[in-house]
């Protein structure tokens, strides 16, 4: 491995990413795939809803922060991959044409004591626009190898050979939020991550070598080609508006629906185990808590801790979340 190195960072180092400039098309694009919600999609069912307008989904701003991310404070190379996100927080919608710029400060560094080759770099980003406007902000860590020692070495790795998997069935009765119990879990179905998606995602977003290419995952200490976090993120937000749209249905034939409106941000995101190509991962919510909101008369914000779960009942993923959802009819 080339580097970063984990000596290469000292507490207070700043970096400045290249801008980025989103483009519409993309915008929809992500959003048809992994977040298909009307503001993301076209701009005039986005002028009729909560956001007023075309915007970029949050898990697709996520992402093009770890392509600048990436292409900045790791110089074009590989890390030894991130535990998670601490918080992320969605500041302002990103619109198309934004030209966005990450600016990353390391917050604190530590050798890791049981793992002698990797040290574990804590970092605060924000990400803004063009304008100097900031539309993300997070705080997050990522593992490095340490120079001059050997590195972790690969784990043992049976790629799976999935199963090929139909969308569920079930539908359930939507409520407003002022009626949702407390404790109350959704099953979003599974996914299926394939070596041709993982690959596609992490050219797009997260290009390391973990990611990218077989043989090099393999000599890795990951064992095996892996899916990028937030495409295991992007995953998640796909299964949760697929069921959403089937209980959406099922709902509208019975009475009022209640909206969505986009989310402020997560905290606690945690990868778990690595998602490998092959691996079915099936998703779950559960609300945690609930309130109106002061700011959003008729809205309120709910919270919920979200799972994900391999085909060999190992959890590979959580986080909790908060997101508007409309009170009451």
């Amino acid at each position: 491995m080339s580097g970063p190195w984990f000596e290469d960072f000292s507490e207070g180092q700043s970096f400045v990413s290249e801008p980025l400039t989103v483009e519409r098309d993309p915008i929809v694009a992500f959003a048809r795939e992994f977040d298909p919600q009307p503001f993301h999609l076209d701009e005039g069912a986005a002028a009729e809803s909560f956001a007023g307008r075309l915007i970029a989904s949050g898990w697709h701003t996520a992402a093009l922060g770890m392509r600048l991310l990436q292409g900045s404070v790791f110089g074009g190379g590989s890390s030894l991959g991130s535990p998670g996100i601490d918080e992320l927080r969605w500041l302002k919608p990103v619109l198309p044409g934004d030209s966005l710029v990450l600016r990353t400060v390391v917050e604190d560094r530590r050798a890791s004591g049981s793992k002698p080759g990797l040290g574990f770099v804590r970092f605060a980003a924000g990400l803004e626009n063009g304008a100097g406007e900031a539309v993300m902000s997070q705080t997050f860590t990522v593992m490095f190898p340490r120079r001059g020692t050997a590195p972790p070495p690969p784990r043992p790795v049976a790629l799976a050979t999935p199963e090929p998997i139909a969308e569920p069935e079930d539908a359930e009765t939507l409520p407003f939020l002022g009626a949702v119990e407390i404790g109350a879990s959704r099953e979003l179905g599974a996914h299926v991550f394939t070596a041709e998606g993982i690959t596609t995602f992490a050219r797009a977003f997260d290009p390391q070598v973990f990611h990218l290419d077989p043989e090099a995952a393999s000599a890795s200490h990951f064992g095996g080609l892996c899916a990028s976090g937030w495409h295991t993120a992007a995953a998640y937000m796909q299964r949760l508006l697929a069921t959403r749209a089937r209980d959406r249905a099922f709902t509208q034939a019975r009475g009022p629906v209640p909206a969505f409106g986009p989310s402020p941000g997560f905290r606690k995101m945690r990868w778990l185990q690595p998602v490998y190509a092959g691996d079915t991962i099936a998703y779950r919510t559960t609300l945690t808590d609930r309130r109106a909101s002061g700011s959003r008369p008729g809205w309120g914000l709910a919270f919920a801790r979200n799972t994900g779960t391999n085909q060999r009942g190992e959890e590979v993923f959580r986080f909790d979340s908060t997101v508007f959802w409309q009170w009451a009819p």
